[in-house]
């Protein structure tokens, strides 16, 4: 059975940092997409980063992260991480992992139908 388990989300200041991490079982990524999603209360569910490809991965971010955050992926310890650098108050959320069946993969944001989900690890950045 796959399933995804986020941690290392917090509190912190603007201008902080805080690195989240996707640990999953049950499940290989190699042709397939895993993708971190953040939704702040009355927001829609935002698509924030994404990583693809193997051997080699491409890693696509949002413009309103893209500077500031990175995706990025350990396959030998099965975690997913997102590295986010001088958090803003407008980046609280809480942040989930998802990612596709084997066979199916995005090479966009706007890629939908993800089979896996997390439960999600709260970000609040105060100001």
């Amino acid at each position: 059975q796959v399933q995804l388990m986020e941690s290392g989300g917090g509190t912190v200041q603007a201008g902080g940092s805080l690195n989240l991490s996707c640990a999953y079982s049950g499940y290989t990524y190699g042709r397939t997409s895993m993708a971190w999603f953040r939704q702040a209360p009355e927001q829609e569910r935002e698509a924030v980063a994404l990583i693809y490809g193997a051997p080699r991965t491409t890693s696509i971010l949002a413009d309103s992260v893209k500077g500031r955050f990175s995706i990025s992926l350990d396959n030998a310890k099965t975690t997913l991480y997102l590295q986010m650098n001088n958090l803003k108050p407008e980046d609280t959320a809480m942040y989930t992992c998802a990612a596709t069946r084997e066979g199916r993969w995005y090479g966009s944001l706007a890629g939908t139908g993800y089979d896996y989900w997390g439960q999600g690890t709260q970000v609040t950045v105060s100001s």
